[in-house]
């Protein structure tokens, strides 16, 4: 399997060149040379299979030719292995329709487990294979940072360095990243939004004082969603949910809590693979983008609006890019100018194109504050299940939509609800308690550095803290 970038000018790469690189050289999103189909008869045949086995099957056409299938099936039984579900992604009903994907039973209780639990072990298997060290620089709204830190600490060839926007975080979000003291964990609060950190990110990858430092043996890495084998990861439990619904037989939609894009492409991407999905429906909160560029064409970037659900406080949607792209007739050119436009003033309209092939399969919905809460306090009071507010916000979009009733809509249980103790006990009046696992975060040492949002100072910060391992 050959990758190439959406930018169209980086070299193409295998999948363990991906997977160490993140980022293209160009600016751009790695996406498969072309998308590997299952028949329907492939499809219903893995039905039943143990959730690392399913993995297996659904990965095994993107790591052909840097992993063998053994390979790959060790890595992720290690991954899933600590789950504390035995079914990892379990699926619950609600009612005749409605149905809960709770992707939250990883280690740090968040959905970014179930990619970054394997992505930790791939970087580690292709390191050890090249005899390299990678430095890891990612930015987080809350949940990538924990779970990222939790795959690599402690891991020898491997140093992690993990931005979130200050005092925008959850307490235990922030916890979850601050107390891991592994030597080779580094985590930043900078001020500013997410948008900000994630920019500063998106610059480290392309900026070639970085790359040259260090005699040139500086290697920066990946883990948010803009690594493709991180959002390869998340195609499986669309497959799991599914194949329990009645697919290949039966289509089923996806509502999915959305704010970097990563999550629903996980689906599109199922989707080209021949997963019969009816719909996947993009909520959003008031940080609407996302939900304007797929109602209206209209992908222009407003001031982050803080809220309860932080995950999704986002103006700029990395992986959008790969929808453009695959929707645009996978014009790499083309669609670089459009995104050096966007760049530039932070706006620009999606083509015909674009947002006639998006619209075939996605549908948005707007969810304000009033509306997420209302969510949590209507599954507590007719489904008996607390809920996070990210997925309050696609269980109320599940809802509000208008899919047919015949066909089942899986709401995507982003996050733990004690994550978010304070959100959901005003919605529910019912503070939820921290799974045992983590039951004594709040007694454990943080450590972290406050810096300004200013690049200088970040790379800076990476660049001297990175040399003894680099």
């Amino acid at each position: 399997m050959k990758y190439i970038s959406t930018r169209g000018s980086a070299p193409a790469l295998d999948f363990e060149g991906v997977t160490l690189a993140g980022l293209a050289s160009d600016g751009g999103l790695y996406v498969p040379e072309s998308w590997p189909r299952f028949s329907e008869g492939e499809i219903t045949a893995m039905a039943g299979l143990p959730y690392a086995e399913l993995a297996v099957r659904v990965m095994a056409p993107f790591t052909a030719g840097s992993l063998t299938e053994e390979q790959l099936r060790a890595l992720c039984e290690g991954a899933y292995g600590r789950f504390s579900h035995d079914a990892v992604t379990p699926l619950t009903q609600f009612d005749q329709q409605h149905w809960l994907l709770e992707l939250f039973h990883g280690p740090t209780l968040a959905f970014k487990d179930v990619a970054l639990q394997l992505l930790g072990r791939l970087f580690e298997h292709f390191l050890e294979k090249s005899d390299r060290h990678l430095t890891i620089v990612g930015a987080t709204s809350g949940d990538t940072g924990s779970a990222a830190i939790d795959a690599v600490a402690g891991r020898e060839r491997v140093d992690i360095f993990m931005l979130h926007p200050e005092g925008r975080v959850s307490d235990v979000q922030r916890r979850q990243m601050t107390t891991v003291l592994a030597p080779n964990v580094h985590n930043i609060a900078i001020s500013g939004s997410f948008d900000d950190a994630q920019a500063m990110v998106k610059a480290m990858f392309v900026d070639p004082a970085l790359a040259s430092s260090h005699g040139g043996r500086f290697h920066i890495g990946a883990v948010n969603s803009i690594n493709w084998a991180r959002l390869m990861a998340q195609v499986v439990y669309y497959f799991a949910a599914a194949l329990q619904l009645g697919a290949p037989q039966r289509k089923v939609a996806f509502s999915v809590p959305t704010g970097n894009f990563g999550d629903v492409f996980a689906g599109y991407v199922a989707a080209q693979m021949g997963l019969p999905i009816e719909r996947l429906i993009v909520a959003t909160n008031v940080n609407d983008i996302l939900h304007r560029a797929l109602s209206t064409g209209d992908y222009s970037a407003g001031h982050v609006t803080p809220t309860a659900a932080p995950s999704m406080d986002i103006q700029v949607s990395s992986n959008f890019e790969r929808l453009l792209f695959c929707e645009g007739g996978r014009d790499g050119a083309a669609l670089a100018e459009q995104m050096r436009g966007f760049e530039a003033t932070k706006a620009m309209q999606l083509t015909n194109a674009q947002r006639q092939g998006a619209a075939a399969l996605f549908t948005s919905a707007r969810v304000d504050e009033a509306q997420m809460a209302q969510a949590m306090a209507y599954a507590a009071a007719h489904y008996g299940e607390i809920i996070d507010p990210h997925t309050a916000i696609g269980l109320h979009a599940a809802r509000e939509v208008g899919v047919d009733p015949a066909v089942p809509v899986v709401t995507l249980a982003t996050a733990h609800p004690a994550k978010f103790r304070d959100a959901v006990e005003r919605a529910t009046g019912a503070r939820p308690a921290l799974p045992k696992r983590v039951g004594d975060l709040f007694e454990r040492e943080e450590r972290y550095d406050s810096l300004p949002g200013d690049y200088a100072a970040v790379r800076d910060y990476v660049t001297a803290r990175a040399t003894q391992s680099a």
